[in-house]
């Protein structure tokens, strides 16, 4: 379980000062499925990059079970990273002069996982295993980075807007995949989406405005990625 507490944030100095977050405070339980909602500037982004450990909030604190990684020193904070999460982001992010098979084993090799093709296989991947990206579709190249993500096998993945450089019908095949290896695997789930649509196939939808949490709901059942709008 992650419990955010009183969690704020400040960008810039004196009139150049914006406040992102207004002393948030959040559970996310194991296996959840996460989606935070909100318009540009809301502090959605932020509050991702706070509890995911890429940033630290000036005040307030992010417990993963007892840890509270808000006062580990930076190295243990990579490794935390390292060991615990994952990160899937609207850019792709691979590295152009290494193929599929290699791009992915970067993720794997964090952890020491060595059956990590079976992630490639299962994105969809396996045949293209030797492609640069550059050979690859885009929607290709997002499942190379959900890949790469997933082969260090995390604990918990956090997303920022992954379907958010795609067409609809790549988009959809994606979140598909997503949370088809979410529920096979069993990894809890944040992701930040500008799609109101999305918040129709996860479990928690938490509602953000002006750096503060306005509304957090539950949905009983989950529609997949081809039965919401877009």
């Amino acid at each position: 379980m992650i419990e955010v507490t009183n969690a704020a944030k400040t960008y810039g100095n004196g009139n150049n000062a914006t406040t992102a977050l207004k002393d948030v405070s959040l559970t996310i339980n194991d296996g959840d499925f996460m989606v935070l909602l909100g318009a540009s500037g809301s502090g959605k982004s932020t509050l991702l990059h706070i509890v995911s450990g890429l940033e630290r909030p000036d005040s307030g604190s992010v417990k993963y079970d007892s840890t509270d990684i808000t006062t580990l020193p930076d190295k243990a904070l990579t490794a935390f990273r390292k060991e615990k999460v994952g990160f899937i982001f609207q850019q792709y992010y691979l590295l152009p002069n290494m193929n599929v098979d290699k791009n992915v084993k970067m993720g794997a090799d964090l952890t020491g996982n060595n059956k990590y093709r079976e992630i490639i296989e299962a994105v969809g991947l396996i045949d293209k295993l030797n492609k640069l990206p550059s050979e690859l579709s885009g929607g290709e190249q997002q499942r190379v980075s959900i890949a790469r993500a997933l082969a260090k096998k995390p604990s918990v993945l956090f997303l920022d807007e992954p379907t958010g450089a795609l067409d609809e019908e790549t988009g959809r095949k994606i979140l598909d995949y997503i949370c088809t290896l979410q529920k096979r695997y069993g990894f809890t789930m944040v992701m930040v989406t500008h799609n109101n649509n999305i918040a129709e196939v996860a479990n928690t939808v938490v509602r953000m405005n002006s750096g503060r949490i306005v509304e957090t709901q539950k949905n009983n059942t989950q529609k997949t990625a081809y039965e919401i709008g877009w």
